[in-house]
Parts: structure tokens; sequence; C-alpha cells
């Protein structure tokens, strides 16, 4: 979501029509939508102001909030919970519908690492082979090495 647009902008264009000018003529001189001309009037006729509204969640409380203690304490009785498990128990016990990765995200936030490796070390990366020889070192033992000087075997 982008910034809005600054206050000094929204008045100039507010006082644009104001004078006469007509909308998409106010849109085109200051370099703006048509329909952001279109909102900023609405705006102001329904709440005599031109500030913007705020923009994010934080204001909003989620389905979730409230719920860390539950959690906290079902994943210290039960630690082997999925997130799809975990789903289904938010939607029986506290008939909460939420996807799990919802539910990944909020555990998350909750500091609550819903990973298998407590430890959080990665796996170790699988060997393709011994890798190239160093050129200081004898080459490695060969099928023929049992032959003779004519390569047939004693």
């Amino acid at each position: 979501m982008g910034k809005p647009h600054p206050i000094e902008l929204r008045e100039r264009v507010v006082a644009f029509v104001d004078e006469g000018g007509g909308h998409r003529a106010a849109a085109r001189h200051y370099r703006v939508s048509p329909k952001f001309v279109n909102d900023m009037i609405k705006l102001r006729r329904e709440t005599g102001a031109l500030e913007a509204k705020p923009q994010g969640h934080s204001g909003r409380a989620g389905k979730l909030r409230g719920l860390g203690p539950w959690v906290r304490g079902r994943l210290a009785d039960q630690g082997d919970l999925t997130l799809d498990e975990l789903c289904v128990e938010l939607a029986a016990v506290h008939a909460i519908a939420v996807h799990r990765s919802a539910v990944g995200r909020w555990l998350h936030r909750l500091g609550l690492s819903h990973k298998k490796n407590s430890a959080r070390h990665r796996a170790a990366a699988a060997r393709r082979g011994a890798g190239a020889l160093h050129l200081d070192q004898p080459p490695p033992a060969l099928h023929g090495q049992g032959a003779g000087p004519s390569g047939l075997h004693r």
C-alpha cells in the first residue's frame, strides 16, 4: 500500500474544484487521478476534513488476539502439534476458522518457533563425493592394480 498524498495537495485540489474547476481539469492540473479528486470532494462532504484514513491493521483486533496464553498452554502440554492440528483445535474450542499460514505468522509474533529442530541447526549438506584430488596426493586404487605389465592378472 502506498503512502497517502500530502494534505497540502489535497487542500489545493479541493480549492481548485471550489473555485469552479472541474474534477478532470483538477486531476490534469495536479497530475492525480480523477478518482482521487472525486474521493477528496466526497471525503470533505462526509467528514469535513481531508486527512488520510489510517492505514494498516494496527488498530483492529485480529481473530487470534488474546489467545496467546491458550496456545502457549497447548504447546506446553503437547509440543508436537502441527499447524493444521492447531487450526482444528481453534475451530473446535474457540469457534475460530483461520488458515494455517495465519497461525504460523501468529506463532512467530508470539516468539514460538514451530520448527521440529529446536536448536535451529540446519541439517548437514549431502555429500556428493570426495571432491578433487590435491596434486601432492597419490591417485586412488583402481580395479586393475593387481594386473601385471601385460595387463593380465597374476
